[in-house]
């Protein structure tokens, strides 16, 4: 009887790891059909401040805080000769002004003083292990935001973790990590090349429509049963708002 058992057994595939993330990104792309997001190819140092501008902040604010810099300010040339007190002017708006706008006259002082330019585009031909290494030596600037530079200007097809994506990929149980960068670490290399960018922007939407920090809509989500989270049962009982979608992503915009 139980060779017969252990026989049965065999024909039952247990998901791997791959097979997961598959089936939640085909879950995830009828939940955002027609999504095909594509590197915008703007100047990575564009992105590389947009992405510091939206540290513990939205989208929407640290758009506002980039196109102050730009409208008011002027060119990062013009930025790095401008008072301090006037970078914090123009970033106010997203928080941290102090840290923020220090993070960013400390890059640009640096770039000029490394390299005579202020200019990232000699990344491009560097490895992306090469590129951590390198923009991880400047003070306010960490993985996630080498990594949206990465993905979102040099087309990279790497996989950006911020809290939205620690929750989500924690909550699903694709992981358990305590940190964004653990958790970065623990699935760069894991998730199938050519998808880690698709992955990345559908979790972004979801974070904000379904898998919301607080109060969760777990009785409208369609990742319910591949979902490991513990109080998925309690929020399903509780999901009487509707969804709303919030599609703005400021680095789809610089």
């Amino acid at each position: 009887m139980l060779k017969k058992y252990f026989h049965t057994l065999a024909f039952f595939k247990i998901p791997s790891f791959v097979d997961k993330i598959n089936t939640i990104i085909s879950l995830l792309q009828a939940e955002f059909p027609g999504l095909e997001p594509k590197p915008s190819k703007a100047d990575p140092l564009d992105i590389l401040i947009a992405t510091m501008l939206s540290q513990n902040t939205t989208d929407k604010t640290s758009y506002i805080a980039f196109q102050n810099l730009k409208n008011n300010i002027g060119t990062w040339e013009e930025v790095l000769n401008a008072p301090i007190s006037k970078i914090r002017n123009a970033v106010r708006v997203c928080g941290l002004t102090n840290q923020k706008s220090a993070a960013i006259k400390n890059l640009l002082k640096q770039l000029k003083q490394k390299h005579g330019e202020l200019s990232l585009k000699y990344l491009d031909k560097m490895s992306n292990d090469e590129v951590y290494k390198e923009l991880l030596q400047y003070k306010g600037i960490g993985v996630k935001t080498i990594s949206c530079m990465l993905a979102f200007s040099l087309g990279r097809d790497v996989f950006p973790v911020d809290t939205h994506v620690h929750r989500i990929i924690n909550r699903l149980g694709i992981v358990k990590a305590v940190t964004p960068v653990k958790t970065f670490e623990q699935v760069k290399d894991k998730i199938p090349d050519g998808k880690k960018f698709l992955f990345h922007t559908l979790l972004i939407r979801f974070g904000r429509k379904i898998c919301r920090a607080q109060k969760p809509l777990c009785g409208k989500c369609r990742l319910y049963d591949v979902c490991e989270f513990s109080e998925k049962e309690k929020y399903a009982m509780l999901s009487s708002a509707e969804p709303v979608e919030n599609n703005f992503i400021i680095l789809e915009h610089v």
